[in-house]
């Protein structure tokens, strides 16, 4: 009689296991805000979490809406509890995707750790209710993004490119025309014309969108730094006429002032009437969202034209924008949805649920299953709005490192001089160049004098491209040397030809040979230009491969 029955599975096993050793517990509930079909984390993940000594259980179904079934999370290792009460109920540590109802705050337990967006500045009232129940909060939308090794942690970074992702594909199935230009049987067909409100990351991942299927993109920002950003992706950035920078704390936009929001309402109005499609993605931190589009530049607009309001759920950019609804105004669609990067559930999910496992990893460094909450960690700081009870939101600001000290003017005159390019290196002084100029006229005429005349041809050749060649490579930047070298190493093609002239002269066939001195001189040409040649294309390959998809 087969006994296999009764013996534990792996995963069962290792979920037994971080059990008895006394590890957290991982809870995942199933989200229950309207249109969301997110999953806190993924069977991949839960599988990286149990390695970490957590334990993880997931409320029953709540990865079906993403395409996760619960056979996938017990598989990778994770506890299927049948309902939420029983998951928050036996659970240390609560990963969520949208800020948690008062139905679920009143399952929380004091000593409870929530992993969740928060937005503390636009939800007083449940910042109120989660100090009440004496937990622990990390609002991953708090994380101090100014923190390079907090990039890892960024989940509104991952949410945002998804969402901008899905704002051109949902423009492209409300537009009633091709994306990109094509000349048919039938005619030719003009691109469409896109503009994006807001180059941040949602706005730059629209743009790349928009490119790659062939549109005219055009795009604005506040912030001017961005403009060689959206020039990289395929985009043509729209300068607002007025000098202002829009540069807000954290890499975010500011509010502009009156006169520049009068410039800026000018070049959308103009914009509206040339667009095919607009994009916007303007937000301001714990504020509504700023309006961009007016009813007048929605009439303004061609019939058939598209708006995707990205900012619908903090009141939208545009005047006519109703959240959650696609509604038609004047001949054009304005949609609003408010769940873009639920409406690509699978992919949101897993990079949500990555962004939350490094977290985990900052919070168990010592992999035995606990989490430590270190306030003297910046980036843990930043995103714990609630410590035991207590608001701890909004954090002090990290400080700085100092600015390294301006080199002396000296300093900085002594190491032109040692560079290599443009103005690089001063003139040499009048009698230097005198004395180098009369030695080169007398090797000159020495040769002239001396040298037989066919080998005056080929010299005067061998000048003229040494001055050609110092001229060409000097006068480039250092950084474009690798490239410009390892193309015109294809010239070394001359010497080869030489080479091979050399070893076996045409016409000389049963008039002898070269000596050897110039046979074997000959050869060690056509290697070393072989590995010249060879080696230039190689790197000119590589060089090229970095800037293939």
């Amino acid at each position: 009689m087969s006994t296999s029955s009764n013996q534990p599975s792996g995963a069962d096993a290792q979920r037994g296991d971080a059990q008895r050793s006394g590890a957290q517990r991982i809870g995942i509930p199933r989200e229950t805000f309207p249109l969301e079909k997110r999953v806190a984390t993924v069977p991949d993940v839960v599988e990286k979490l149990v390695k970490l000594g957590f334990s993880v259980a997931i409320e029953s179904g709540a990865g079906d809406a993403a395409n996760f079934s619960d056979e996938a999370y017990r598989a990778a290792g994770a506890e299927v509890l049948p309902t939420a009460a029983a998951l928050w109920a036996g659970a240390d540590i609560i990963f969520k995707v949208r800020p948690p109802t008062q139905e679920e705050v009143a399952l929380m337990r004091e000593g409870q750790i929530l992993i969740d967006f928060i937005w503390p500045a636009q939800n007083p009232d449940l910042m109120q209710q989660l100090e009440a129940r004496k937990v622990t909060v990390l609002a991953i939308d708090a994380l101090p993004r100014t923190l390079s090794r907090a990039q890892k942690m960024d989940a509104l970074t991952s949410m945002a490119g998804v969402s901008g992702y899905r704002a051109v594909i949902e423009a492209a199935n409300a537009f009633g025309r091709y994306f990109n230009g094509q000349i048919t049987a039938a005619g030719k067909v003009p691109p469409a014309k896109v503009f994006i409100a807001g180059a941040g990351v949602a706005g730059l991942s629209a743009i790349g969108t928009a490119a790659n299927l062939g549109a005219i993109v055009r795009a604005n920002d506040t912030r001017a730094e961005v403009a060689d950003q959206v020039t990289s992706l395929g985009g043509e950035f729209v300068k607002v006429d007025y000098e202002e920078d829009g540069a807000g704390g954290g890499g975010y936009a500011k509010v502009m002032s009156e006169g520049f929001q009068a410039a800026q309402r000018q070049m959308y109005a103009q914009q509206a009437r040339e667009a095919d499609i607009i994009i916007t993605t303007a937000l301001i931190p714990g504020k509504p969202a700023p309006k961009l589009i007016t009813a007048e530049m929605v009439q303004s607009m061609k019939p058939g034209s598209v708006i995707v309001d990205m900012a619908a759920e903090q009141g939208g950019n545009c005047e006519l924008t109703v959240p959650n609804e696609a509604v038609v105004r004047h001949g054009v669609t304005i949609i609003g949805y408010t769940d873009l990067a639920s409406r690509l559930a699978k992919q949101s999910s897993t990079l949500y649920a990555t962004n939350l496992l490094r977290l985990t990893e900052e919070l168990c460094k010592a992999k035995d299953g606990v989490a430590v909450v270190n306030m003297e960690d910046d980036a843990i700081r930043g995103l714990t709005v609630v410590k035991d009870g207590e608001i701890t939101w909004p954090a002090p600001p990290i400080a700085q490192a100092p600015k390294p000290a301006p080199k002396p003017a000296a300093a900085v005159v002594e190491q032109k001089k040692g560079g290599h390019g443009h103005g690089a290196a001063g003139p040499l002084p009048a009698k230097t160049l005198a004395i180098i100029f009369a030695i080169a006229a007398v090797a000159f005429w020495f040769i002239g004098a001396y040298a037989p005349v066919a080998f005056l041809g080929h010299f005067t050749v061998f000048v003229l491209a040494c001055f050609i060649g110092y001229m060409v490579v000097w006068n480039v930047t250092p950084a474009l040397h690798t490239p410009l070298m390892s193309v015109t190493n294809a010239i070394s093609s001359i010497i080869a030809i030489g080479a091979l002239v050399q070893i076996a002269p045409p016409g000389t066939a049963g008039t002898g040979r070269p000596d050897e001195l110039i046979r074997w001189l000959a050869f060690a040409a056509l290697v070393l230009t072989a590995v010249n040649m060879f080696g230039g294309f190689a790197v000119t390959r590589r060089m090229l491969a970095m800037f293939r998809k």
